[in-house]
């Protein structure tokens, strides 16, 4: 959350002249919520549930998609094996930075009342699996151009 997998995604699609889907786009447009409606309506497990089947089955469209997928999907090993599949691009960047970046959205569930402290806790049990299906790892504090021609650079 924060990292500006949206942003980046749009850059590296259109450069590939190839569809960008964002995973918090096609869940609202599924399920008629926000993640963070979700996780107050039907909880947390069923909204990380949910978004890793909306990565999975994008993963299965073709041509292939950009996509932004929810970081809760690291989590669950369908998701990590489906990975595999894909070029996968982690947007690293310090949970403080990614905690200021979400109060300007309210789109994304706060699990916690202090967002660095839940991003921390986050970023402590997802990093293996971020480090296990990222074919590039990049600096999300750097501008989304500077990391677009990155992947681009990695990818081609």
């Amino acid at each position: 959350m924060g990292a500006g997998k949206s942003t980046v995604g749009r850059l590296v699609a259109d450069a590939l002249g190839r569809e960008a889907r964002d995973s918090d786009a096609d869940l609202q447009d599924r399920y008629g919520q926000t993640a963070a409606q979700m996780a107050d309506t039907v909880g947390a497990d069923v909204l990380h549930d949910r978004e890793s089947q909306v990565l999975r089955e994008a993963l299965d469209r073709r041509p292939p998609l950009v996509i932004g997928a929810a970081a809760s999907t690291v989590e669950d090993p369908a998701a990590r094996d489906a990975l595999t599949r894909a070029f996968v691009v982690f947007l690293d960047g310090p949970p403080e930075l990614l905690a200021e970046r979400m109060l300007s959205s309210g789109h994304r569930p706060h699990f916690l009342p202090d967002l660095e402290r839940m991003l921390i806790e986050q970023r402590e049990r997802r990093l293996p699996y971020f480090l296990e299906v990222a074919d590039l790892t990049v600096d999300a504090t750097r501008p989304p151009e500077e990391l677009a021609a990155e992947v681009l650079a990695a990818f081609g």
